[in-house]
């Protein structure tokens, strides 16, 4: 994985409140800070993904018996989308 860099504009205030995480040690850098953010942005995108897909499954209708092409199916997604 390679990385490339991206400049971001900030307000003063939010800029220090960084800078304060940083310096508590709970972060190496700015850069680890908002790699983060993006992370726990990425796992909140996913979790709302997952509960749409549960919702919609509970209101199609009755359930039916899975096939063991179904069971395949299924796990080929959760391995594409959650890896």
């Amino acid at each position: 994985m390679s990385n490339t860099t991206m400049s971001i504009a900030i307000p003063d205030s939010m800029r220090t409140y960084v800078a304060a995480r940083v310096e508590s040690g709970a972060y190496g850098n700015m850069s680890e800070y908002f790699r983060e953010l993006v992370r726990k942005d990425q796992s909140e995108q996913a979790k709302a993904r997952l509960r749409t897909l549960i919702e919609e499954g509970l209101s199609s209708g009755p359930a039916q018996p899975l096939t063991d092409s179904d069971n395949q199916e299924l796990l080929g997604i959760a391995r594409d989308e959650i890896a």
